[in-house]
Order: C-alpha cells, then sequence, then structure tokens
C-alpha cells in the first residue's frame, strides 16, 4: 500500500480592498496549505505564514516540505509536536493530520477531540481595519445591522476619535479595540476612561509583547487582551496580573492540538478566551471553530474580509458562522 503523501501548495487570496492595522497594510493574503494524501483520503490544513514571528511563505513552505519524510514513515500529532516548532507551518500540518484522520475513520474531528457535543454555530465579531474616522464610521453603519460585535484596529493618537465616530455610527453595536502593540503605557492611561465611557468592551495588545511588564497590577476601566504577547500554553503564567483575555490562534499555537489545550488551561486559570484568526480562508477558520465553542469573545471573520473564499467555504449568516461541512475539513 502506498504510504502517506505531503503536498505543500502556496496560495495567494485578494482581500476585498485592503486590511490595515499598526504595523502596515495589504491587499492579499498568502497562506500555505498542507495536504496529506493517504489512498482515496486527504486530509487539508491551511496556515498564515506571520513576517511579525519571523515567518515567511518561502520558510514555512520550506519547513513542510522537509516533513515529508516523516509524513511518509506515519507521523501522527504527537510526533508532530516533537518535530516541529509551535508557529504557522506545525498548525498547517497539525489541523492535516486531524482531517486525515476523520477522514480514515468516519469519527469528526469533534468527537475525536473529546468534546462534549457537536460544534454549534458561533457569532463572530467584524473587524474594522485602521482607517481615517469617517471612512471607519462608514463601515461601521454598513455592517452593524448583521454584525453587532465590531473589532477596531488602532494605531496610536488620533484613535479617539475613530472610536467615537464608530460609536455614533453604530450606538447599539459592541466593541472591542486592538492597538496591536502600538500605544505606550501613557496613551493607554489617557484612552482608557474614554473608551470605557464609549462601552468598549476589551483593549487587545495595547502595549508591544516586550514591555507589557508594565501592565503588572494595573486594574484600569476597560480589560485588557493578549495577542501577540499570547502564544502556547507555556505563555499563560507569565500573563496572570497583565490581562485579563486571551487571544488564542491556531497560528501562534502551532495547531489545534496545542489550542485545544491552551483553552482548556487559560480557563482553568481564570482567563476569559478569545479565539483569533489571521486574515485566511474558511479551510484555516475551519478548524478554529471547534476552539471558539464557549469562548467569551470569537474573531473568526477572516473569509469577510476577502474578496473570495475558496469553495466550499464556511457559511457566514451575518455574524452567525456555521460549522464546518466535512467536505471543508474535519
Amino acid at each position: 500500500m502506498p504510504a502517506p503523501r505531503l503536498t505543500v501548495l502556496r496560495e495567494t487570496f485578494p482581500i476585498r480592498g485592503s486590511f490595515r492595522i499598526s504595523r502596515g497594510a495589504k491587499t492579499e493574503a498568502a497562506v500555505v496549505v498542507a495536504e496529506v494524501i493517504d489512498g482515496p483520503h486527504r486530509g487539508r490544513g491551511e496556515c498564515v505564514p506571520y513576517a511579525r514571528y519571523g515567518e515567511s511563505v518561502e520558510g514555512v513552505a520550506a519547513a513542510l516540505e522537509a516533513m515529508a519524510g516523516a509524513v511518509a514513515g506515519g507521523l501522527d500529532r504527537a510526533g508532530l509536536a516533537a518535530a516541529m516548532p509551535a508557529g504557522a507551518a506545525r498548525n498547517a500540518l497539525d489541523c492535516a493530520l486531524w482531517d486525515l484522520e476523520a477522514k480514515r475513520s468516519g469519527i469528526p474531528v469533534w468527537r475525536a477531540a473529546g468534546l462534549a457535543a457537536a460544534p454549534g454555530p458561533l457569532t463572530t465579531c467584524y473587524t474594522l481595519s485602521v482607517d481615517e474616522p469617517e471612512a471607519m464610521a462608514a463601515v461601521a453603519r454598513e455592517r452593524v445591522a448583521r454584525h453587532p460585535l465590531l473589532k477596531m484596529k488602532l494605531t496610536g493618537e488620533g484613535d479617539l476619535d475613530r472610536v467615537r465616530a464608530v460609536r455614533a455610527a453604530a450606538p447599539a453595536a459592541r466593541l472591542v479595540v486592538d492597538a496591536n502593540e502600538g500605544w505606550t503605557l501613557d496613551q493607554l492611561d489617557r484612552f482608557a476612561p474614554v473608551l470605557a465611557g464609549l462601552g468598549v468592551e476589551m483593549i487587545e495588545q495595547p502595549l508591544p509583547a516586550g514591555q507589557d511588564e508594565a501592565l503588572r497590577g494595573v486594574r484600569g476601566p476597560v480589560p485588557l487582551g493578549a495577542d501577540e504577547s499570547c502564544h502556547g500554553p507555556e505563555s499563560l503564567e507569565r500573563l496572570r496580573g497583565l490581562y485579563a483575555v486571551v487571544n488564542v490562534k491556531l497560528d501562534k499555537t502551532g495547531g489545534l492540538t496545542d489550542a485545544l489545550a491552551m483553552k482548556r488551561a487559560a480557563e482553568a486559570m481564570g482567563f476569559d478566551v478569545m479565539v483569533g484568526c489571521m486574515v485566511a480562508t474558511s479551510l484555516a477558520m475551519a478548524p478554529a471553530m471547534l476552539v471558539g465553542q464557549g469562548a467569551r469573545y470569537v474573531d473568526l471573520d477572516g473569509p469577510l474580509l476577502l474578496a473570495e473564499d475558496r469553495a466550499p467555504g464556511l457559511v457566514y449568516d451575518g455574524a452567525a458562522v456555521q460549522p464546518p461541512r466535512p467536505e471543508l475539513w474535519g
């Protein structure tokens, strides 16, 4: 019988307009897909290499291609965790192995992962990329009827005008904001009381990850969330006393296996959980749907930011995201 075979694909998907955060803007999502083929069965996983963590499309693809021999030799998820560091490459292959296992066995991933029930639909936020206040307000006004939870990307001075404009355009919306490491401690101190008055529920990653020890013991008027400071389960202990919310992303944890473990550990330590994503297709969102069950915040709107998703993709009905169909993943 032929050995399992690993195929690595590099793909790009245009973004609707552009997507801008404090570190810059992009007009396309560059993803890497791992496919593990075993006879009639095929498992897939998608990742987004992220320059913030020293990753590139070519580097991630090369790391995956170097695993072809191990995959042919019957690599499983436990072996993968020992063979590759956490990050985008391991995420793609971990999710592909989960998918392959489900296709071989006929047992859906949620059951194999030990979830108590089949995943249900989730309500995702919709992300507004950084822009002038009037432009962000226009998007909010257009989206709020179908997306009652809005996540605003922010960048520094001028952010209060941005939030005021969006609040005026969408007075009933729930708001969270994400500075992507773009603020100083002085800005956080100045901005937080105003944001609390505007009804902002959470401030994500206000300070650079290497400077967030300054938050220890700070009890501001708006809960703080960790993203760039938060990677795998091993990062949680340091985050105690700094943040109330941790953002679990599969591209950081190295796949679904550690994302599920991290969610359990975070909740046991008293953190609220946000399940997040990079700008990517439904194939990247599908495994995160399992992690998102019961999470405080769900940010799985990546496909909504694309000009076109892969088909078949997840079904979005406004803010409601349906669980993946087996032909997509899991």
